[in-house]
């Protein structure tokens, strides 16, 4: 662990995980992202194009092998898993990304509440 980065247990992991279930946390986290979607987009790109196009040359052959299903319920039960792997595949890298921005701003969080301590 790096210094000054602080232990999460289980349970208090499962209860942030279930603070988001509120439906009003949600709406505000949600206006929180919309506010800077695009920068959030420009580095989910830049980290997925750092495989250095693996995962462009993995999909492209995903997606042959899902369009070239003789059968049309095989090829659509192969796009609907390749659609679902995307997906999962962006929420995880979406999150990573968000958890590092949180860290990112967990100092500047602290400092603005100890400089407003401190007036």
């Amino acid at each position: 662990m790096a210094e000054g980065e602080r232990t999460i247990s289980d349970e208090d992991l499962d209860a942030a995980v279930a603070a988001l279930g509120d439906p009003e946390r949600f709406r505000a986290a949600e206006a929180r992202v919309s506010r800077i979607a695009p920068q959030l987009g420009q580095v989910l790109d830049e980290v997925l194009a750092a495989s250095g196009g693996l995962l462009d040359t993995v999909k492209a052959q995903q997606v042959r092998d899902a369009a070239g299903q003789d059968d049309p319920a095989e090829r659509m039960a192969a796009i609907s898993r390749l659609l679902a792997e995307e997906t999962r595949l962006g929420m995880l890298v979406g999150v990573a990304v968000g958890w590092e921005l949180a860290r990112e701003l967990e100092p500047t969080a602290t400092g603005a509440a100890e400089r407003g301590r401190n007036d």
